[in-house]
């Protein structure tokens, strides 16, 4: 049991200097996806942005989304998918995450984050964006819309999963992936990684059946 509980109203909060307001809010929702956005200017300079903001939309037709902070300053990974369409989704595993991490840096629009980090661009199928060589679970992705979200002046990005490569035991007979086996990792707040550990899977739950533990531990 928690020794000692806090409680922070809205005038708290607030009041808070905005470093600490960042990590305090980033960190209290919860873990969040651990990927590397990569994508190619028009130029064919390569870009690479670590984000946390990555949502599962849909599967059918299969969505994805992410989350780009205000377009009051340049951003090089929006920009390069509005210009050609298409971006790859990364997940980052404990042997990439100093690399990961350090693509959050301002560099210059004319410097690749893969080159800079020390992590190595990848192309397949004829796809425009790079792929992250390095890890192991990787998504194709084309732009599909965008909504703006009025109170913060973000932007909801959209996009459609057209490829997906895995390790093939991660993936299991009913479809399902086992991201533990891929070494993933999942994000606290702005700048702390975790390393998720599965618990229990479950059956579909029903309103007149009690949900059973289907996991092969």
């Amino acid at each position: 049991m928690m020794k000692k509980i806090l409680h922070f109203n809205k005038e708290a909060i607030n009041a808070m200097p905005s470093r600490y307001r960042a990590n305090f809010i980033n960190s209290i929702t919860g873990f969040k996806s651990a990927n590397l956005i990569g994508t190619i200017s028009p130029e064919g300079i390569e870009n690479l942005a670590v984000i946390s903001s990555i949502t599962h939309i849909g599967s059918n037709p299969p969505l994805l989304s992410y989350i780009t902070r205000p377009t009051t300053v340049a951003r090089h990974t929006y920009s390069n998918i509005k210009e050609t369409g298409v971006f790859t989704v990364n997940h980052i595993h404990s042997n990439i995450i100093n690399q990961s991490h350090q693509t959050a840096a301002a560099y210059d629009s004319n410097i690749s984050e893969y080159n800079a980090v020390g992590l190595t661009a990848a192309y397949r199928d004829d796809f425009k964006a790079p792929f992250v060589k390095e890890a192991h679970i990787q998504l194709a992705c084309e732009y599909v819309n965008e909504y703006e979200i009025k109170e913060n002046g973000t932007i909801l990005v959209i996009g459609a999963i057209t490829n997906i490569t895995i390790p093939e035991e991660t993936l299991y007979e009913d479809g399902w992936v086992h991201l533990q086996k891929a070494d993933g990792v999942a994000i606290n707040g702005l700048d702390g990684y975790t390393s998720p550990q599965i618990i229990d899977r479950f059956t579909y739950a029903k309103p007149d059946k009690k949900a059973t533990s289907i996991l092969d531990k």
